[in-house]
């Protein structure tokens, strides 16, 4: 089984505001936009991966991660991150009805192909399953089976969310690439620990980092 893989994007000005201790203003746009580039370019490196649809607005993101190979599928519904999701699903199996989908985070700069790899051959085993973040409580990748609806419900608690809507949790060992989204300083220092992409890590070389726990 290969699965498409759906990845949303915000418009670049919008994110990445709780970075706001750790990047200037100026700085964010360009660091979501890199997040992005190593995640859409380690999603295209996975054996398990067909193809990768990138639903987004920004201008500027579209044409740049459609150039790594991604597609890019408008944000027709405007209407925030489950709707936008639902959405590119739709665009996708319109195409091929029987794809399975994932949507996975654009915020993974440490994402490693082969890890990615297990999760998805893991999610293969279930009609719906998703991944829990690094922190335990939201969500990074939700997979549904060919003829299954993804029904995404991401946002605060999603872990809770998607297990009460009964998609099964992956409980994977040694994923932590793929668990490992970056909202925060902190979260960016633990992605730049397991070892980020080059346009994270280019980026990262002119930020302020909090320094570890404790000191």
């Amino acid at each position: 089984m290969r699965w498409t893989v759906v990845v949303p994007l915000k418009p670049l000005a919008r994110a990445k505001s709780r970075l706001a201790d750790t990047a200037a203003d100026g700085l964010r746009p360009g660091l979501a936009l890199a997040f992005a580039q190593d995640t859409v370019a380690a999603v295209l490196a996975c054996a398990a991966v067909l193809d990768v649809a990138v639903v987004t607005d920004d201008v500027l993101a579209g044409r740049e991660l459609a150039a790594l190979g991604a597609r890019v599928v408008p944000d027709e519904p405007g209407g925030g991150l489950n709707a936008a999701l639902a959405h590119a699903t739709a665009v996708v199996r319109s195409r091929s009805p029987e794809s399975p989908v994932a949507a996975l985070n654009a915020d993974l700069p440490a994402l490693r192909p082969t890890e990615l790899a297990r999760v998805l051959d893991t999610a293969a085993e279930f009609p719906r399953s998703f991944l829990p973040d690094a922190a335990a409580i939201g969500t990074t990748l939700l997979a549904a089976s060919p003829g299954r609806e993804l029904l995404p419900a991401f946002g605060t608690d999603s872990r809770a969310r998607h297990r009460a809507s009964g998609a099964v949790e992956i409980g994977l060992d040694a994923v932590d690439s793929v668990r490992q989204d970056v909202d925060t300083g902190a979260d960016l220092r633990a992605a730049l620990a397991l070892g980020v992409g080059p346009r994270t890590a280019a980026v990262a070389a002119h930020l302020l980092l909090p320094g570890p726990p404790g000191r």
